[in-house]
């Protein structure tokens, strides 16, 4: 393809964020389209054999098959990247084939890696039944407490994985400051970053190696595709990260890669928005229930924490109720504008009970320790007009006996 005049990485860099998201990574063919064109191509041909034998053995530019290379899902990896400030970004098939591919193609039989107690269920399901049936522990901390990560390292540690905020309990880690006991011993920081996007908070400029993505959850942010990214170095990408995907093949489909550009353009404007909106909605629900649990709250006990490292807290939280979950069914039963959904990250408002759904794979015992009780409700806000939220949970309150 010909490329955009103004692509030079030198340039693009430099790009604020907003600009990025709409101009980022852009490539263009000779007809000169506007937007991004979607390439639904498996193979690519060559004019001679001797070019498909020199792109297979690295000494030609160009594409060979779409489980490698795909030049609209390569769009979308140049524009993560510049967002993400990262050397270079590799797309996955959904977030959870980002996780499990950003662990998975740097640990071994052996090894050890620490991570946060407090996560999405599928990502404890990792640390606890997957990787050790490889021969790989794991110590599970609490990740807001930066000496318990200095404390679990081992000589065999690898790493440390952990979310902020994490899923669904809020828990903050101090990015610095446990990025830096990582770097000091040697072990490399995989942060699952998708609760805040590129837009509130950039991991990799407090130190963290790789960021993970499910890009299904704001980066498209209108409930469409499942998409994931991992985010880092040159070095881990290509080297680390590549032979393991190029042989496994978690690939973003080159349509799904589309829509998420398309959903990148207004993510700024959307997490803003969100963001305001789930402010004005936690400050009401804070007068009506037990706890309330969001960073931009003062009553967060991480509040402080959270600013520090994000520019605004993002549309998602969570409620804690009474009554169990007789009670938190009930609030959902009643509502009549939010709906039930376990997704996060969409234009829509959105609720779910995880003890029955994101985290029923996990044990009492497990989720007791996450914090993940039956009274627990988590909330993605979305762009409807928050007082018509407010009004649609006062009425669903009322019925549910609060």
């Amino acid at each position: 393809m010909k490329r955009h005049t103004g692509q030079d990485r030198s340039i693009t860099q430099n790009w604020r964020p907003a600009t990025q998201a709409v101009r980022g990574g852009t490539a263009r063919t000779e007809y000169g389209e506007t937007s991004e064109a979607l390439f639904l191509t498996s193979g690519y041909t060559y004019d001679r054999a001797g070019d498909a034998a020199a792109r297979f053995a690295g000494e030609q530019d160009g594409m060979t098959y779409s489980r490698l290379q795909n030049p609209t899902v390569e769009m979308l990896e140049q524009r993560i990247a510049l967002l993400e400030g990262a050397e270079a970004v590799r797309c996955q098939a959904s977030g959870m084939a980002a996780m499990t591919a950003a662990l998975l193609c740097q640990l071994s039989q052996g090894d050890h890696l620490v991570a946060g107690r407090a996560a999405f269920g599928s990502c404890r399901w990792l640390t606890d039944t997957l990787l050790p049936r490889f021969g790989i522990t794991s110590t599970i901390i609490d990740g807001r407490d930066p000496d318990q990560w200095k404390a679990a390292i081992r000589p065999n540690t690898k790493l440390f994985f952990f979310e902020t905020p994490a899923n669904p309990t809020m828990d903050i880690v101090d990015l610095k400051a446990v990025c830096d006991v990582a770097r000091n011993a040697g072990i490399t920081t995989v942060v699952d970053n998708a609760f805040a996007t590129p837009v509130l908070q950039r991991p990799l400029d407090f130190g963290a190696d790789v960021v993970a993505y499910s890009a299904t959850k704001m980066m498209d942010g209108q409930g469409r595709v499942l998409a994931g990214a991992v985010a880092g170095s040159n070095d881990f990408i290509n080297n680390v990260l590549l032979p393991f995907q190029r042989n496994t093949g978690p690939t973003l489909s080159a349509f799904n890669a589309w829509v998420v550009l398309k959903g990148l353009e207004t993510l700024d404007l959307r997490i803003t928005r969100q963001s305001e909106n789930a402010l004005k909605v936690a400050e009401f629900l804070e007068t009506r229930v037990p706890r309330v649990l969001y960073p931009a709250l003062k009553s967060h006990p991480q509040h402080e924490l959270a600013m520090r490292q994000m520019t605004a807290a993002g549309p998602i939280f969570s409620i804690y109720l009474d009554g169990g979950r007789k009670q938190a069914h009930a609030l959902l039963d009643a509502l009549r504008l939010v709906d039930i959904s376990n997704n996060i990250g969409d234009s829509r408002s959105l609720m779910t009970h995880p003890c029955s759904t994101t985290h029923a794979g996990l044990s009492e015992e497990v989720r007791q320790e996450m914090g993940v009780t039956e009274g627990m409700l988590r909330l993605n806000v979305g762009l409807e007009d928050p007082q018509d939220l407010i009004e649609d949970f006062d009425q669903a309150l009322r019925a549910a006996g609060l």
